[in-house]
């Protein structure tokens, strides 16, 4: 059953169907060839259980956050402070991104949109003072992987909703590992500055009194940030409830420091559609999946092949990284996650791994993907942002940013307190 279900997996894929289709597709087929019961007609239970779960409404919540500030300016605002207080560093501009894109990743939850933002606002100074285009749009993508692991991640509420994991420890775990891939990515930006300082562009250097000035535009997704995680982990509010009172928050943010319209709200409100109705597909499509699976007794075969072939939790941790490496090459992020973890995550916690500490590892893998050819998403959205030059100089601008995230992989796996020591203080 193995190989029918992988095979059936790459062929599906492979047509180009829509990733939820897949899902569904390959559930039913489960069903007929290798199940004894008819686990169809539990779909549709399945599929209202699943769609009602108070835990998923975070999800459009957390996405129409993100769509209010790009819209409403507050982007820009965000970019053009930070960029006083960082670009006296060598790389100078560079770091602005990877700053800008650590905020809003503690906002908007998603990667994709953390890129585009900054993408969209950061480009054309990159033409203007003559950054070097490979480094400089290599940060910004690589910087827009932060977005589903610094909390709120979309990310992390699938993971934890698929494996009845705490989303508030998830959430807490992401938080170390991301702020220090964040300056991993700084570090590394400065490294390769120092070495070749034509990359890097103008060091710019701002009077005191117009970088404390900036800091106007920085308090309020600083404050938004706060009032998330803290209503969180005070116990005041669930993470769906947080989440609706970031959105509230957002408005009264755009109302303040940027712009706010009855257009604006309309165009935030059908982008949340549209990305939340992607987002359920997937979900659900894979919550079918895993009850087939389960169903049909695809965790017990495979984990009683592993057993067959000899190997520890550690020779099991590195044979899944490698997995994860080679399918991120091919399968789109949230897709390779609700496809894997029904197979995946029960062998591990059977092995008597931490799932919070897996579901970070495996956070941390799914960013690679979003930045490794040929179907990482951020590629295409800063090159798109570009409008001009090779797809290429974005490939090879994010190879650093892929050591760095290579070395924090190795770190977690060498290291899991470092992702388990502050829920673990916290709860």
């Amino acid at each position: 059953m193995i190989g029918a279900v992988t095979a059936g997996l790459l062929a599906l894929l492979s047509l180009s169907i829509p990733v939820g289709i897949v899902l569904f597709l390959l559930g039913f087929g489960i069903d007929a060839f290798f199940s004894p019961f008819p686990l169809i007609r539990g779909l549709g239970n399945l599929v209202w259980s699943t769609a009602e779960n108070a835990t998923l409404i975070a999800i459009p919540f957390f996405v129409l956050l993100g769509e209010i500030l790009v819209r409403s300016g507050i982007a820009t605002r965000t970019y053009a402070a930070l960029d006083r207080w960082v670009s006296w560093l060598p790389g100078g501009l560079v770091h602005a991104n990877v700053a800008t894109a650590t905020m809003f990743s503690a906002t908007s939850g998603s990667s994709v949109a953390t890129a585009a933002t900054v993408a969209t606002v950061a480009m054309p100074q990159a033409e203007k003072l003559g950054y070097d285009p490979r480094l400089f749009s290599g940060a910004i993508a690589a910087g827009g992987t932060l977005g589903i692991m610094i909390p709120p991640s979309i990310n992390l509420i699938v993971y934890g909703f698929l494996t009845q994991t705490s989303i508030p420890r998830l959430f807490l775990a992401g938080l170390v590992p991301g702020i220090a891939m964040a300056l991993g990515f700084m570090a590394i930006t400065v490294l390769i500055c120092l070495i070749r300082p034509n990359l890097g562009g103008e060091r710019r250097v701002f009077p005191l009194a117009q970088m404390l000035e900036a800091l106007v535009h920085l308090i309020p997704i600083i404050l938004l940030f706060g009032l998330i995680i803290g209503s969180i982990y005070r116990g005041w509010a669930t993470p769906t409830e947080a989440a609706a009172v970031g959105v509230a928050g957002a408005l009264l943010i755009a109302a303040l420091f940027g712009r706010i319209s009855l257009p604006i709200i309309g165009e935030s409100l059908l982008g949340t559609v549209r990305i939340t109705a992607m987002i359920m597909l997937v979900v659900i499509g894979a919550s079918f999946l895993n009850f087939t699976l389960a169903s049909a007794g695809l965790g017990r075969e495979l984990q009683g092949f592993l057993t067959g072939l000899g190997l520890s939790p550690l020779s099991t941790i590195l044979v899944v990284i490698g997995i994860y490496v080679v399918l991120g090459f091919f399968i789109e992020t949230l897709s390779l996650m609700v496809v894997t973890i029904p197979i995946i995550v029960p062998l591990i916690i059977a092995q008597g791994h931490d799932p919070v500490w897996f579901g970070i590892l495996m956070i941390v893998l799914i960013e690679m993907a979003l930045i490794t050819p040929p179907v990482g998403l951020n590629l295409y959205v800063v090159q798109g942002a570009r409008q001009s030059g090779k797809m290429s100089e974005v490939m090879l601008g994010t190879l650093p940013y892929v050591g760095v995230m290579t070395l924090m992989i190795g770190a977690l796996v060498a290291f899991p307190q470092i992702a388990l020591f502050l829920p673990d203080a916290l709860q």
